[in-house]
């Protein structure tokens, strides 16, 4: 064979060949996909998630009955008129010119309904301090937040008349307008950013502007298709803005990421003295495969969402599975096209002050970890030792979660007006902004058995200590279906909610309404929805955690031929997570060093985070791993000892981990500085089960395990030998490079 022409087998192999043998027609088809996807995504529309059915249970079950019957509920809103003064009370004609004012602002308008004055609904607080205006957005509630600027302009033109008394709005519309209006733009800032910021790193990486440029270009590509294809498979499984949003952040990460893998050991290859062709071929059979191992493990991973049963998590793992297997097509196909067409323009636009020296004697070594590398291997017992009771002290405060539903107050602080308000109404009309919700469906609503029963279940609501009312039903005669308003005592305080709710479930419901037959009456609302859904998620834990786990284990089983390394990998990966839950409960529940991350110590951490960290963290983590346990094994198996395999596998690694590493942390660290804390809790949990990941981890623990194991770790029992060979063939080279008198000197005696 030619110049370190090396003939290779295996799908990642076969793929790359071709590309590189017919690379126009490769960037062709991909351009062709990626143009077709966002085309037909577009002409299909997207299917969002029903509020119908984004849980099930009770909540699941009210919003079908509503639905069914066609019942269009409107936004509500109402506007709090509040004496700052306490020697001011409702029967004050102050206070009652201020009502009257808004009454009249708000209906002038024209964007409203059933406009009730506090003087004849009653809702005047016990104190008589505060009063509560009530009514309707006029058209479909779901936009009412585009359309209730000029109700909160009129309100705002009220307060400016009456400064002696607060009045402020509050409600789904105006939450919604001061949430977008405030968290809109910094969600886009956060968005976009990430990509300059991305292509600076690499930049710095590569120091030549062509090879920046290829692994930024191949995950914007890989996102625009994915969102077009997130279109079509929306009309399947509806789709969400927050699953577009983590769509994004994943597809960053691994599009950039498997390019960078690529990349680096072509050029690596090239380093080494190998002509262009023989250094596609080395890269696509031992990187393209590592990206294929990588990928499959990553969409598993994702897959584990699936199991859930709850719309938003199906959805988020369907958009993330969708994008790492676009990536992960899209590197092993179009990027050996692109490079065999670049050839030595890759390295075009070079920046002067990060020009680097070419290696005369093979790939590039990273200085540092063949220093930590050294004390590691010399001591691989000690180096466990250490790194494994570090992780489990960093892990340990994780014992000690408590997940909750974050409360307005505890997302969003002080800096919103509307937080304020919020407190302000459940102070004084505790429940009252976020009522439970009982949906009522019978044969005959009006008949008199129902309506006894209507009756009995509103005056125990009171009486049993679940509300301290007032309890509005409204009736839809039509649609025999009757809605029963329960403000709960508790209120903001999620706790002493749930506690009212689970009264109102299992007692007051039972010795009323469930005594007539054929009646429906599913409990709903803010704090049911919450209850639903974190007893959902409970459910969930043990199937997604078990199917993630299995399924991982069995990836790393085929594709390395050992139960040791799949083992291995698995506990590995496990250290991971429990380390970056530690540190979430640390800062965000315990409040230690929250400061340092612009948070607050809420005193919990978001139900839904846990769940979510774990499925993506476990399949991300995997990346590393892959790559740096494929190169282990390939130097190996070219005749290399196990300690040399693993000095050579991780050094040469280093470089690109540790880049990849770098745009992981840069770009989940910019979801970290919103000011919603539940996206500080996800930014901040994963760029540091990442950073963790790539160096204690990567370079400390796996490489101390492996020189520990010795040979066991290529250890595969007789019995599990039929499994099918997922390993890639590749021939060995035809000049093994001999290790250099200066690789053996950092080598441990």
């Amino acid at each position: 064979m030619g110049n370190g022409e090396t003939r290779v087998r295996g799908l990642a192999a076969r793929a790359g060949g071709w590309s590189a043998r017919h690379r126009w027609a490769a960037v062709g088809i991909w351009v062709l996909f990626v143009v077709l996807a966002m085309g037909l995504g577009s002409a299909a529309g997207r299917v969002d998630v029903a509020e119908s059915d984004q849980l099930k249970g009770e909540t699941h079950t009210a919003a079908k009955i509503i639905d069914d019957a066609g019942i269009k509920e409107p936004a509500a809103e109402t506007v709090l008129v509040q004496s700052k003064n306490p020697s001011v009370r409702s029967t004050d004609a102050e206070f009652k010119s201020a009502v009257a004012d808004v009454v009249k602002a708000v209906d002038g308008t024209g964007k409203v309904t059933g406009i009730t004055s506090p003087y004849n609904t009653g809702t005047i607080s016990k104190d008589g301090r505060s009063a509560l205006v009530q009514f309707d957005m006029r058209g479909d509630a779901e936009t009412a937040a585009d359309r209730v600027e000029p109700v909160l302009d009129a309100v705002a033109g009220v307060q400016k008349a009456h400064d002696t008394l607060r009045i402020a709005e509050i409600g789904g519309a105006s939450m919604n307008k001061q949430y977008d209006d405030a968290f809109g733009k910094d969600f886009q800032r956060a968005e976009y950013s990430a990509v300059p910021v991305a292509f600076g790193i690499l930049l710095i990486a590569f120091g030549a502007l062509v090879a920046a440029l290829l692994p930024v270009g191949l995950a914007i590509t890989a996102i625009m298709a994915t969102m077009g294809l997130m279109g079509l498979v929306s009309h399947l499984q509806p789709m969400s803005d927050t699953a577009n949003s983590v769509m994004l952040l994943v597809g960053m990460a691994v599009g950039v990421d498997y390019c960078l893998f690529y990349l680096r050991r072509e050029r690596e290859e090239r380093e080494a003295g190998r002509d262009a062709g023989a250094a596609l071929r080395i890269a696509a059979a031992t990187s393209g495969r590592a990206i294929i191992v990588s990928g499959v493990t990553v969409c598993v991973a994702m897959a584990g969402m699936l199991f859930t049963g709850l719309a938003e998590f199906e959805a988020m793992g369907l958009a993330s599975l969708m994008v790492v297997a676009v990536a992960m097509v899209g590197s092993v196909t179009v990027l050996p096209a692109l490079l065999s067409l670049l050839g030595g323009r890759v390295e075009k636009g070079r920046i002067p002050f990060l020009r680097r020296r070419k290696r005369a004697h093979g790939p590039s070594e990273s200085r540092f970890w063949t220093a930590v590398l050294r004390g590691v291997l010399a001591k691989p017992l000690v180096s466990v030792l250490v790194a494994v009771g570090a992780l489990l002290a960093v892990a340990a405060p994780a014992l000690g979660m408590k997940t909750s539903q974050l409360t307005l107050d505890q997302e969003f602080g002080g800096s919103l007006p509307i937080v304020q308000t919020y407190d302000r109404v459940n102070q004084a009309f505790p429940g009252g902004s976020e009522p439970a919700e009982v949906v009522v469906k019978a044969k005959d609503i009006n008949a008199p058995e129902v309506r006894q029963a209507l009756t009995d279940f509103k005056a125990r609501a009171i009486s049993s200590g679940a509300s301290r009312g007032p309890v509005e039903i409204t009736m839809h005669d039509s649609q025999n279906v009757a809605l029963v308003s329960v403000p709960l005592v508790g209120g903001s305080d999620l706790d002493k909610a749930d506690a009212s709710l689970r009264k109102l479930r299992d007692e007051v419901r039972p010795a009323t309404l469930g005594r007539v037959d054929g009646v429906q009456a599913p409990v709903t609302g803010s704090v049911a929805g919450n209850h639903d859904f974190n007893d959902q998620l409970i459910g969930s834990v043990v199937p997604v955690f078990a199917f993630v786990v299995v399924f991982a284990f069995l990836l790393m089983l085929l594709s390395f031929r050992s139960l040791t390394v799949a083992v291995t990998s698995i506990l590995l990966n496990l250290l991971s997570v429990g380390a970056a839950y530690g540190i979430l409960v640390a800062v965000f529940q315990h409040g230690w060093g929250a400061s340092l991350v612009g948070a607050e110590g809420v005193g919990a951490i978001v139900s839904w985070l846990p769940l979510f960290l774990f499925v993506i963290l476990f399949g991300l983590s995997m990346d590393y791993h892959v790559f740096v346990v494929s190169r282990i094994r390939e130097a190996r198996l070219r005749g290399r000892s196990t300690r040399e395999a693993i000095q050579h596998g991780v050094v040469t690694t280093a470089g690109v981990v540790t880049s990849a590493a770098v745009i992981m942390v840069a770009v989940f660290a910019i979801f970290g500085t919103l000011s919603m804390q539940s996206m500080k809790q996800m930014g901040v949990g994963l760029a540091a089960a990442v950073l963790i990941d790539a160096t204690l981890i990567r370079g400390v623990l796996l490489p101390a395990v492996m020189a520990l194991l010795g040979e066991r770790n290529w250890y595969l029992p007789s019995w599990l030998r039929r499994l099918p060979d997922l390993t890639h063939d590749e021939s060995p080279e035809p000049v093994a490079p001999p290790v250099t008198r200066g690789e053996q000197d950092r080598l441990p005696v």
